[in-house]
């Protein structure tokens, strides 16, 4: 192990860098915004080098479905999995190329449905008060009649690809503050509010712009019915068959990462996936929210963290721990579902809490070993500014504003580990 430990110090390599390359927004990646995106350009290098072409990809924190895109586009199967129903909308609506003259009809009678709205009728009852709370009036009855002509849509792949676009403008058309990902209400946004039907018309056409891309790039690679499946479930506990798996590439919530049940919380009250936000919460690896009382983790590494936040924050290392223990239970469930022979890539960046280094690549690299995987190689790639808020506080390690006096910057690069199932495991 003190091999692949020596790794962690060496230089960044250069080619897994990507400078002036985003490649967010390429075919369906710029469908919805989300926090900390897969960069795609990673991912398309991960399936190049580390997989075949008869490998059955997996993502286990499909997120915003990055990999699963670039597994289609490379004409690789895949299956992604995420505890997070709103992912898994956004994901379902990327991965599902629809055809251009199906889309473009559907288009316009969309468009003409919203001509016809009317100013004087109700169009919501009260959901959740979380949404009275977020939107004004004016913008919450014409979301509603929004939702209520995508619900009248027959086609499952329409009706969630305009689902997905409807999502997308629900905080901009919000008083959520745009700047924040923490919610937050803007005391200013009371009087420059954007027109949802403006937004969603908007969001639409720019969306199958994108769809025709994509259509054409699979038709021509002869990959439109490369199978590609978004499932929502949890890390630790899949489903995938066991052995069934060519190749992992995932990239897990960072141990102080977004609180990602409170951002999407918007599309979770509209969309019907959120009763109440702190049950909702707890199901998330890397939440602040579990109230976790056990503070024994077996990894060492993981474990000699947990000591020195418990000597600093005692509620720090008892999250820290449940952190770690999750994500040994998630090492342990994609040695179980790969197939002998098959490659795990894992991305991932360490960061620091109370003042405590949490290396968290480390911690994860032991956590495959103890496992039964075989390393394989260490690779540290820079992180370019454009790609990460790069602002976070030092007490609690959460992303936030140049304006905190708490704040320091991000670390500036991250690690790829690379390693893989043993022949004669099973």
């Amino acid at each position: 192990m003190d091999t692949f430990l020596e790794q962690f110090s060496e230089p960044a390599d250069d080619s897994w860098t990507f400078p002036g390359h985003l490649s967010t927004n390429h075919l369906t990646h710029g469908y919805h915004r989300y926090p900390a995106k897969f960069v795609p350009l990673l991912v398309q290098k991960l399936i190049e080098e580390y997989t075949n072409k008869n490998d059955k990809i997996v993502d286990i924190f499909a997120g915003c479905g990055t990999t699963l895109v670039e597994s289609k586009i490379h004409g690789r199967e895949s299956i992604g999995v995420d505890v997070n129903p709103v992912a898994q909308l956004i994901t379902k609506a990327k991965i599902t190329p629809i055809s251009p003259e199906k889309l473009t009809t559907s288009n316009l009678i969309i468009f003409d449905q919203i001509k016809e709205f009317n100013f004087s009728e109700l169009y919501f009852s009260t959901k959740h008060e979380r949404i009275d709370y977020w939107f004004r009036f004016e913008e919450k009855n014409k979301i509603a009649y929004l939702q209520r002509i995508i619900q009248l849509v027959d086609d499952d792949d329409l009706r969630i690809f305009y689902s997905c676009a409807l999502s997308n403008i629900l905080k901009t058309c919000s008083k959520w503050l745009q700047s924040s990902t923490k919610p937050q209400i803007d005391p200013k946004r009371n009087e420059d509010i954007p027109d949802p039907f403006e937004k969603f018309i908007i969001q639409v056409k720019r969306m199958t712009k994108k769809n025709l891309e994509f259509y054409e790039h699979l038709v021509e690679k002869e990959y439109l019915f490369t199978k590609c499946e978004i499932h929502n479930a949890d890390a630790r506990n899949t489903g995938i068959e066991e052995n069934s798996i060519g190749a992992i590439i995932t990239s897990p919530p960072y141990v102080t990462s977004y609180e990602y049940a409170d951002i999407h919380q918007l599309t979770g009250y509209w969309f019907d996936f959120i009763k109440e936000i702190s049950s909702f919460r707890k199901d998330f690896i890397g939440t602040f929210y579990s109230k976790n009382e056990n503070k024994d983790v077996e990894p060492p590494i993981a474990k000699n963290i947990v000591s020195q936040l418990e000597e600093k924050s005692d509620k720090y290392a008892r999250e820290i721990a449940k952190y770690f223990n999750d994500m040994f239970d998630v090492s342990k469930e994609m040695f179980r579902i790969l197939k002998p022979g098959g490659t795990a890539c894992l991305v991932i960046g360490n960061t620091k809490l109370k003042g405590v280094e949490i290396t968290s690549a480390q911690a994860f690299m032991e956590m495959f070993l103890l496992s039964g995987f075989e390393m394989s190689k260490v690779i540290k790639r820079q992180i370019t500014r454009k790609l990460i808020p790069t602002i976070r506080d030092k007490d609690t390690g959460k992303f936030t504003t140049l304006g905190d006096e708490n704040k320091q910057e991000v670390y500036p690069e991250e690690y790829i580990i690379i390693a893989k199932k043993k022949y004669g495991f099973s």
